[in-house]
């Protein structure tokens, strides 16, 4: 029987020219289904031509499945990406290009290396005549936007005995923050002198990009020194467009990025006053800010197992007949939500304004002994020779759909600055294919457990 590192380097060629074909399929499901569904699509038909047994639920998410046992594993991976401006990347986002040895494009650190990854593993479990336990690779097509298509996959189909995510960083994933994504609206549509401001194109991504539109004849002004951000100004005879550059981050780390739409919302506040910008921009800037730890709110927080509370402005679009803000909260693994919920709801209110909760994710914590970490902290150290970290982390992943019986695991190493979210999305190629191993022998692992 060969060995898994030779196997990896026989299919690394393949492998790679399949990566950039599913980089390809540019599956941004905060504009629709139908593209996530070719990825989808795609991602079983080439499980069957590896030999695999595969499912397609509702076009929304499906699984490939190799082995006869009793007991069913996971390996939860997603198709979908956030957004991509090429213009602001160095290279084509939806296609992978090899550079000063790394990969680049969009998904492939979140999460369409990993989802193919996984894929090849299973057939190399297969090729390679191990047996056992019954291991499915799950892909879903929504996890960027709420993870509806988990809700609708496990519905049909068993939650798995035990199951991982690459969709993370090594080492071990223990616990996960809280998620609320609200949106905060101005029913009265009290917004003074703007006549639009808009940002942002997901929820959980800190928005690199803002402009407004401020009304009235003549030439404004407007002092930038000190504002964070790079601020452009365009006068005509009877509007003014200010436009706001900041930088992109994942917003379970807000404080990595440069948030656009603060800068602005501060700016124009600064500039004309709370009056003139109306109820939703001055709220936006005096009890949101820059701040990543929500204090202004009043939701300030943190606990010894998973740190502190993180809030970030994410998405803004004000016009005519709408003005609405989009905010997205990372709260501690012992918070209750609700107090939190509970708490904007009144600061919103004080200023007039509603909030919806668009999507809630509770915690997630799992004790250090249990079977998934034991099984791949021993699948780590066989590979890397030392035992994993466990940590928590403010993102949210599938982990969350698991029931308490899976984590996430991989694929990106601490000290590989992957930009999830961001412009430039890229994986160190040699640690990538280290996860490839590390990947094959967890999914060995769980045949056998």
């Amino acid at each position: 029987m060969k060995k898994f590192d030779e196997v990896i380097e026989e299919y690394k060629e393949e492998f790679l020219n399949d990566l950039n074909e599913l980089l390809s399929i540019r599956s941004v499901s905060a504009e629709g289904d139908k593209i996530p569904q070719q990825a989808l699509n795609w991602m079983l038909r080439k499980a069957e031509s590896f030999g695999l047994r595969t499912k397609n639920i509702d076009n929304t998410a499906g699984h490939a499945e190799y082995g006869e046992g009793e007991k069913i594993c996971g390996v939860l991976t997603h198709l979908d990406v956030v957004p991509a401006k090429a213009e602001d990347w160095s290279c084509e986002p939806f296609a992978l290009t090899r550079k000063n040895g790394r990969m680049y494009g969009r998904g492939v650190a979140d999460d369409k290396g990993s989802a193919l990854c996984a894929l090849y593993c299973l057939r190399a479990l297969k090729e390679c005549g191990i047996t056992g336990n019954r291991v499915r690779v799950i892909f879903g097509t929504s996890e960027e936007i709420g993870m509806k298509d988990m809700e609708t996959y496990f519905s049909q189909e068993p939650v798995p005995d035990i199951s991982f995510t690459p969709d993370s960083e090594y080492g071990i994933c223990k616990g996960e923050k809280g998620i609320y994504h609200l949106e905060i609206s101005d029913p009265l549509l009290n917004n003074g002198k703007l006549i639009s401001f808009y940002a942002g194109s997901a929820n959980n991504v800190v928005p690199d990009m803002a402009y407004a539109v401020v009304g009235g004849s003549g030439r404004i002004d407007i002092d930038v020194q000190n504002n964070a951000g790079e601020i452009k100004i365009e006068n005509t005879e009877n509007d003014v467009k200010i436009t706001a550059k900041g930088k992109a981050a994942h917003a379970c780390e807000p404080y990595k990025g440069l948030n656009a739409a603060a800068a602005l919302a501060n700016l124009l506040s600064k500039t004309m006053g709370y009056e003139s910008v109306g109820n939703l921009v001055s709220f936006m800037d005096d009890c949101i800010g820059n701040q990543t730890n929500g204090d202004s709110m009043g939701v300030s927080m943190s606990d010894e197992e998973s740190g502190e509370l993180t809030l970030t402005l994410s998405r803004v679009c004000i016009k005519k007949d709408e003005s609405k803000a989009v905010i997205d909260i990372r709260y501690p693994v012992t918070v209750n939500g609700e107090t939190v919920l509970e708490q904007i709801r009144k600061k919103a209110g004080e200023r007039g304004l509603e909030v919806k909760v668009i999507d809630e994710e509770k915690p997630l914590f799992l004790d250090e002994k249990s079977d998934v970490v034991k099984i791949l902290s021993k699948a780590y150290e066989n590979v890397m020779g030392t035992a994993p970290e466990l940590y928590t982390t403010g993102g949210g992943t599938y982990a969350r759909t698991l029931r308490g019986k899976g984590v996430a695991f991989g694929p990106v190493f601490p000290d590989d600055d992957s930009r999830m979210h961001n412009t430039d999305e890229s994986l160190d190629e040699e640690k990538f294919f280290k996860h490839f191993r590390i990947c094959l022998e967890a999914m060995c692992e769980m045949m056998n457990f």
